[in-house]
Order: structure tokens, then C-alpha cells, then sequence
């Protein structure tokens, strides 16, 4: 079980992380793709803050202390910050197509590790962010130019 806490701990800090720089985006998005970019970044920037939840109440149910500082979402995180510096729409289009992907692939490992540690919980959880996070790179992915 120990292992599918750990990974719990760092699904929670990814989740969060990339709220955080999805929320980033929807305010400082700019440009003709800024109406619907800003939809949509705020539909999924909402739409993971219920993960980040679910993924808490997770680690709780197992008895386990859900990460909850920066410092702590940073040091689990594969999922880097929004650069400092400002992103046009096409840099986030591919910045958050390549997390969700990213997120949806380690997603998928630790799901296997899940099954495997037969924690009915952590499969549901990673069956439902995989969906997500895939449809989500699909719908971003979709305002290339």
C-alpha cells in the first residue's frame, strides 16, 4: 500500500500544480484565440480542482497525510510551474498538451500499481483522471494553428 500512497502524494501535487498554471493561463491568456482559451482553461483549471479534492480524500481514507504546501506539491511534481515569463496562447496550447499527456502516461502506471494493490479507490480515481486528462490535451491540442 505504501507505494500507492507515495504515488497518491505525487498525483495530488500534479493535480494541483497544474491548476494552478491552467488558472495562470485562463488569466493572462491574450490574443484572437483569447475568448475561447479562457473558457476552456477555466473549465478544466475547475474540473481539476475537484481531482486535486478527490485525490486528498484518497490519501485520507488510506490513512494518510494529503500534501499540502507548495513546497510539498513541488517536491512530488513532475509537473513544472508556469514559466516567469509570458507565455503567447500557442505556448500554453503546447505547454498544457504536453502536462495532460504527460499526466495522463504516468497516470496510466500508477493505475496498474493500483489493480495491483487491489485499492479500489486509487483505480477509480486513476480511471477517471485518465479519461480527463486525455480528453483535456484533445480539446487544447484542437486550438493549434
Amino acid at each position: 500500500m505504501n507505494n500507492v500512497t507515495e504515488s497518491l502524494k505525487k498525483t495530488l501535487s500534479e493535480e494541483y500544480i497544474l491548476q494552478l498554471k491552467t488558472q495562470n493561463f485562463h488569466w493572462n491568456v491574450e490574443g484572437p484565440l483569447f475568448f475561447s482559451l479562457h473558457k476552456l482553461f477555466e473549465e478544466q483549471y475547475n474540473q481539476i480542482s475537484e481531482f486535486v479534492d478527490s485525490s486528498a480524500e484518497v490519501l485520507r481514507a488510506l490513512k494518510t497525510r494529503a500534501p499540502g504546501s507548495f513546497a510539498e506539491f513541488k517536491t512530488f511534481s513532475t509537473i513544472q510551474e508556469a514559466p516567469a515569463d509570458k507565455l503567447n496562447a500557442n505556448q500554453m496550447i503546447e505547454t498544457l498538451t504536453q502536462d495532460h499527456t504527460n499526466v495522463a502516461k504516468v497516470c496510466k502506471e500508477r493505475l496498474e500499481e493500483a489493480e495491483e494493490a487491489g485499492e479500489v479507490s486509487a483505480v477509480t480515481l486513476y480511471e477517471d483522471l485518465i479519461t480527463f486528462h486525455e480528453k483535456a490535451a484533445w480539446m487544447i491540442r484542437s486550438h493549434r494553428s
